[in-house]
């Protein structure tokens, strides 16, 4: 069997579209080198080398289509700089995020400013609230040695890409989104931005070719936008530039409200003792937990459905010790309701209080965090430009 070695660049768009071409350097190639010979075709940047028959060449196109990419399994996840993160946040994203950054290879966590600005933001306020998000996350345990710790804008791809990819969606599939449900029916009214927000997420994730993505429940519907575009692009320019991003649903549960047992802890409640941060003291933990709604049972059981309260506890409880529901009602027997809040309020002073001091430490070091975000701009940067230089030839903008 004869066999041609065809050296492409990956602007190359389709051996399809473009098989008279290839079929003519082949042969070119295969008659001038007596049976074998190289066909070459370039077009600036990286250079591909792929061995191949002729009879094997469209199985191989197929089982590229299939699998886009054959490099290692890669992270990507996002945070919105709002501040210091609640205990929410804390035990259902940043404590997952350190546990990833250990068991996967790749590893990128986004400062996500650009989504920030879907709602008004006051200059000052963001570039604060930015540091405070960075010197959290290390204060929780991101490591920048394990993980890529960047700020979204500061990576312009992530925008280029975004419209790109908004070219290729329709309207109607953006406003089915829960994003522009919620929010829009929340201001009465809602931005082009906040309507596109959906898009810009699939492009933080197609963006650095992730394969793994955690999302809550409420992100799925997200995550499946950011895989129809993968296809929909993949397809459309014939090249299999990005892979399936899979979901990594977490095992956390969501943390409610200490007030309103109904709803998610958020910084946006206005109640005061609603909502644990991570700043907190070790007396403010515990004032608010003792003020935490519970029910007029003092046995402590776990039924979220008739007794929210006294569940949320002793799911804080668990996720704050690192053990299973049961477990935690199993701690808390003999005891009601009054006393598990103190041994609630003492797990979670003895997970925080270290996380606490060490964020306050990095706060006041902001040269320090400046150099983190400058480093991980730098290696999202050298991750980014390639494949937008990838997609910015096969759309034919180069």
């Amino acid at each position: 069997m004869r066999k041609v070695t065809y050296t492409f660049a990956p602007c190359f768009r389709t051996f399809s579209r473009n098989r008279s071409s290839f079929v003519w350097q082949c042969h070119r190639a295969v008659t001038s080198a007596g049976g074998e010979g190289q066909a070459q075709t370039r077009c600036g940047g990286n250079v591909s080398i792929l061995n191949l028959d002729r009879r094997a060449f469209k199985k191989k196109k197929k089982a590229a289509s299939r699998s886009p990419s054959t490099a290692a399994r890669r992270v990507f996840s996002g945070i919105q700089p709002t501040g210091v993160p609640h205990l929410g946040n804390y035990l259902g994203t940043l404590d997952n995020w350190v546990t990833l950054q250990e068991r996967y290879p790749s590893v990128l966590y986004s400062v996500a400013d650009l989504h920030a600005v879907t709602r008004p933001q006051d200059p000052r306020a963001l570039r604060t609230n930015t540091l405070d998000m960075v010197a959290s996350l290390l204060a929780c345990g991101v490591d920048p040695r394990k993980a890529v710790l960047f700020q979204q804008s500061q990576v312009p791809e992530h925008a280029e890409l975004s419209w790109i990819l908004g070219c290729l969606t329709s309207m109607p599939r953006l406003r089915h989104l829960p994003q522009w449900k919620i929010k829009s029916k929340q201001k009465n009214e809602g931005s082009v931005g906040l309507y596109t927000y959906p898009v810009l997420q699939a492009a933080d994730i197609l963006l650095y070719k992730s394969t793994h993505v955690p999302v809550g429940e409420d992100q799925v519907q997200h995550l499946e936008l950011a895989q129809d575009l993968a296809r929909i692009f993949n397809r459309r320019y014939g090249h299999p530039v990005f892979p399936q991003p899979r979901a990594l649903l977490g095992s956390a549960r969501k943390v409610k409200s200490l007030r309103d047992p109904s709803s998610k802890m958020s910084k946006s409640d206005g109640q005061t003792m609603a909502t644990i941060y991570i700043t907190d003291t070790p007396d403010d933990i515990a004032l608010k937990i003792r003020r935490a709604v519970t029910d007029f049972t003092s046995e402590v059981t776990y039924d979220p459905e008739a007794r929210p309260g006294v569940s949320n506890l002793v799911g804080i409880h668990a996720a704050a010790a690192a053990i299973g529901v049961d477990e935690a009602v199993s701690l808390a027997r003999g005891l009601d309701t009054a006393a598990y809040k103190g041994l609630v309020a003492e797990v979670l002073v003895q997970r925080l209080a270290p996380v606490r001091q060490r964020l306050l430490r990095l706060k006041a070091e902001r040269s320090h965090l400046e150099a983190v975000l400058d480093e991980g701009r730098r290696r999202a940067g050298e991750l980014a430009a390639p494949t937008l230089q990838q997609v910015r030839r096969l759309v034919g903008f180069c």
